[in-house]
């Protein structure tokens, strides 16, 4: 009876985390997962936890738990990442992390003794690298909010389209625009690792932190507080080293850095590897080639990090150039990293076509995010122990799930309007703040 008891806990759990921000397909490697990271009664709690952030006594009365194991246990689960505590408003906020970003992170950005950091790789390699599953429930049907996006090594722009290049698609420029930072290991990178996967020489702590977010892991341990300078420093590197720059995808209130290279990253492994091109949203711009700079020496194609550029040979060439690159702009994340590469300088960053819109703050991202995916309704009723709420969600998820609704919700006539209610809505309830973060 104990065994199936447990199963069910960790089954409930796999349903609870699989109704955040990200989709989580339940297998047995999943399961296998949550049964390495939580005890049968930290399951049991997470599950019952509210979808969104909650204070202590919040979660105590939707919980029913008394406040004295209630903190023990958050306690317990923020020490290791599977829940986020924010100071927020002279006091702490809870939310149950999901997998990306967060659980996965989290848990392979952890240092110290005592940590089963192989067994951990293995699972989450086996889960993310061996099956694309997590691809494909959140990738498959046209989403195009991702969690991340690329940001441009803006020195490889084009001189005629710098100036089109936004202060929040600069990475130098988030940087000055925060107040604290953090670096800690690289959650993929380590993964490989340990895995035995890793085949660069790219160093594992390089995973860059910005305010809130910041202050959660430098005092949950998970990374370590830095200076701007060193954050600054680590980017000069990154760009020596030719990686890929990929940020929060938001405008406003960053919270996250990441310094990618094509072989251990799990967002670009998820284009490269298993051909879903959203799982990041590229950049504003594209890579081109100017062909009278260009010599086809073929550096670019072997630095692109998702193998977006193929290199051709040209009929009947008129110079000694025998090669030329082609990209594949339906692809291309708008790096800059095979412009890095190019020693003539034939390769620039243009701007494409259409600007690239992304959402302004975390709130929109998280609406828009959850839209796609078919959760929204968690975000707006977000106590799982209310039967109330539990009809309403069945009742107007539905509802939202219907293809022509959410079309016309995302559509850009009607999105800006639908996340003014989301606002309103939020302010309503005493969570105005929420719509700020």
């Amino acid at each position: 009876m104990g065994h199936a008891a447990g199963k069910d806990v960790y089954g409930k759990l796999g349903r609870k985390l699989d109704n955040l921000t990200m989709r989580a397909p339940r297998n047995e490697t999943f399961h296998s997962i949550l049964r390495e990271l939580y005890s049968a009664e930290e399951a049991d709690f997470a599950a019952k936890l509210p979808y969104t952030l909650s204070t202590a006594d919040r979660i105590a009365k939707s919980t029913g738990c008394d406040g004295a194991k209630v903190r023990r246990l958050l306690d317990g689960l923020c020490s290791k990442g599977l829940v986020m505590d924010l100071w927020i408003r002279g006091e702490f906020h809870y939310m149950l992390s999901p997998i990306v970003v967060g659980i996965f992170e989290f848990t392979m950005m952890r240092t110290g003794p005592d940590l089963d950091v192989k067994t951990w790789a293995r699972l989450f390699h086996a889960y993310m690298q061996d099956d694309a599953s997590l691809y494909a429930a959140n990738c498959n049907n046209g989403e195009r909010v991702s969690i991340i996006r690329t940001l441009p090594h803006e020195e490889m722009m084009h001189p005629t389209d710098y100036s089109e290049i936004m202060d929040y698609e600069k990475a130098a420029s988030l940087i000055h625009a925060s107040d604290r930072f953090a670096i800690g290991l690289c959650s993929c990178r380590h993964t490989m690792l340990h895995a035995g996967k890793k085949t660069c020489d790219v160093p594992l702590e390089k995973c860059s932190v910005f305010g809130y977010a910041a202050e959660f892991m430098i005092r949950r341990g998970l990374a370590r507080e830095v200076s701007k300078t060193e954050m600054l420093e680590n980017l000069a590197r990154s760009r020596e080293t030719g990686l890929v720059l990929n940020a929060d995808n938001v405008r406003k209130n960053i919270t996250f850095l990441c310094h990618c290279c094509g072989c251990c990253c799990h967002a670009l492994l998820g284009i490269s590897k298993f051909g879903y091109p959203n799982a990041i949203v590229t950049s504003t711009f594209l890579a081109e080639s100017d062909g009278d700079l260009c010599t086809g020496c073929g550096k670019c194609a072997r630095a692109c990090p998702i193998s977006a550029i193929e290199m051709h040979r040209i009929e009947n060439p008129k110079t000694e150039r025998k090669r030329k690159p082609e990209m594949d702009t339906g692809i291309c994340l708008g790096c800059g990293v095979c412009a890095l590469s190019c020693e003539t300088g034939a390769l620039k960053l243009v701007k494409r076509g259409k600007r690239v819109i992304h959402p302004e703050t975390t709130f929109e991202r998280v609406i828009l995010q959850c839209l796609e995916r078919g959760t929204l309704q968690n975000q707006l009723f977000d106590n799982p122990q209310s039967t109330t709420q539990k009809f309403m969600r069945v009742f107007v998820g539905a509802f939202l799930r219907l293809s022509p609704v959410k079309k016309a919700l995302m559509s850009d006539t009607l999105r800006s309007s639908f996340l003014g209610s989301m606002k309103k809505g939020a302010a309503s309830r005493g969570k105005g703040w929420m719509a700020e973060m």
